[in-house]
């Protein structure tokens, strides 16, 4: 990736305010892509090369890690991050060592913090990448 060229970031997330806060807190460093359900991010994934995705865990319909590993196949290259407000570390832990999750930031997110793991995740798909 060159200079010029924006990193492509997904956010799924089922409350709308954490969309509009991430995008607006986001927008002028990133590509930012937001999605309400698991159906509309795989939509996103299916027309667009996202290089990092984050996901809340608690959604009505699929947790974020389901969501993670059930992409992983089809979109194995984005890094991908967890969001939660809950403190389930043996499923997160699990989740992490099966590798359908890098990292795991916990809610309410800190908009530096988010921003130095998202650099960490862009520097972990560009390192990939450049293997190819």
């Amino acid at each position: 990736m060159n200079a010029t060229t924006l990193i492509s970031v997904l956010y799924l997330d089922d409350e709308v305010h954490n969309l509009t806060a991430f995008k607006a807190s986001f927008r002028r460093v990133y590509n930012i892509y937001t999605a309400e359900s698991a159906i509309e991010a795989r939509q996103i994934l299916d027309s667009t090369e996202i290089d990092v995705i984050i996901t809340d865990q608690r959604m009505p319909v699929t947790t974020g890690i389901e969501f993670l590993k059930s992409i992983i196949p089809l979109y194995p290259k984005p890094s991908r991050i967890l969001l939660t407000g809950y403190t389930d570390t043996n499923t997160i832990n699990d989740a992490i060592e099966k590798g359908y999750v890098q990292k795991c930031i916990l809610k309410p997110w800190s908009e530096d913090e988010l921003h130095a793991e998202i650099e960490k995740a862009i520097n972990f798909y560009s390192g990939e990448k450049n293997d190819l």
